[in-house]
């Protein structure tokens, strides 16, 4: 059986009555618009002509690619997978290509990814995720990034300054400061906090801000656990064998806060008639949970959205720095301290 040779762009051009300058533009990833009727016309010659891109050809080239390497790390997590939306969302809008690896909270992770895609010539990596307290292991994804600089690429963080390029920041302090604030507002001065591993960055951000905004004759006790429901859990059942309980527990993300919810109930605990719970980030899962969770907002759409944008926009277009403002969602898991 004769094998059929691959479609090639010309045949693709061909097919659509377009020139091939404007195939290419379509098809490979090219900043160039072009009109959504001609967008249609190619990819559905594409399409009938089962066209594949050389990503090979791509890269010698251009000496990059259109791809955009997305390390996140944990792609079940619904932070990550807000950001990981928006970052998808505006690389269609641009028609640019996204690969994602899922790292865990190790940077030595991020590393063996970023030497797996070497081979790809990524025109941008994003690297979202809080940075840790492993100065060597940081500093060896450092390095890294610095060669893809220099070899042409962009290179974002969405969390903590620290690494090469340019950061999308949120504001994880000023948050918890402001929850802290309400909560001291309507009447708290006996608390938790739930927070998760101390390596990270964002832990510390969320925690020391909440604490900060204290008035100095609140009393507070530290929780820590892992960054999941399970340990959010886990957290709500070592406070409920303490003893006696705060009158409200900040729990530094809102997964962690379901479990926490989930524990403190099946104690008997009636929130937020004996103890208020409060969380962070806004996750969608948290409008609809009894009683709805108040929390400190982050956009994490827009988030990844702006990520991907600062990943392809030239030099002196995008902040190297820009910082993403929290904001404080008061709801039902929330109220004045009863007298006790």
């Amino acid at each position: 059986m004769e094998r059929k040779q691959p479609a090639r762009l010309a045949d693709v051009a061909r097919a659509a009555g377009v020139s091939v300058a404007t195939a290419s533009r379509v098809l490979n990833g090219s900043p160039h618009r072009v009109s959504d009727q001609l967008s249609e016309r190619v990819r559905e010659a594409a399409r009938r002509l089962r066209y594949a891109p050389n990503v090979g050809a791509q890269v010698l080239a251009r000496s990059t690619s259109q791809t955009v390497a997305l390390l996140l790390h944990d792609v079940t997590d619904p932070y990550f997978g807000q950001i990981a939306g928006g970052v998808l969302a505006e690389a269609a809008r641009r028609n640019v290509r996204v690969l994602i690896a899922d790292t865990g909270i190790d940077p030595d992770s991020e590393v063996q990814h970023l030497d797996s895609l070497r081979g790809y010539r990524p025109r941008a990596v994003i690297v979202a995720g809080s940075r840790t307290t492993d100065e060597a292991a940081e500093g060896r994804l450092a390095d890294h990034l610095s060669d893809l600089l220099e070899l042409g690429a962009t290179v974002v963080s969405v969390g903590q300054p620290g690494l090469p390029g340019r950061v999308v920041g949120p504001a994880n302090r000023e948050g918890a400061g402001a929850l802290a604030r309400h909560l001291v507002g309507i009447g708290h001065r006996d608390f938790a906090v739930v927070s998760g591993p101390e390596k990270l960055q964002v832990v510390r951000e969320r925690r020391d801000g909440f604490a900060d905004a204290l008035p100095s004759d609140a009393k507070l006790v530290h929780v820590a656990s892992k960054f999941s429901r399970d340990g959010g859990y886990q957290a709500g059942r070592e406070l409920l064998e303490r003893g006696e309980l705060p009158t409200a527990v900040f729990v530094t993300s809102d997964v962690q806060a379901t479990g926490l919810c989930t524990a403190l109930r099946e104690g008997g605990v009636r929130i937020p008639e004996e103890v208020s719970v409060a969380g962070f980030d806004d996750i969608p899962v948290v409008r609809d949970l009894t009683p709805s969770l108040t929390t400190v907002a982050l956009p994490l759409h827009d988030m990844g959205a702006k990520a991907l944008e600062a990943a392809v926009e030239e030099d002196g277009e995008f902040p190297e720095q820009l910082s993403i403002e929290a904001e404080l969602i008061e709801r039902d898991s929330t109220a004045p301290p009863r007298v006790r």
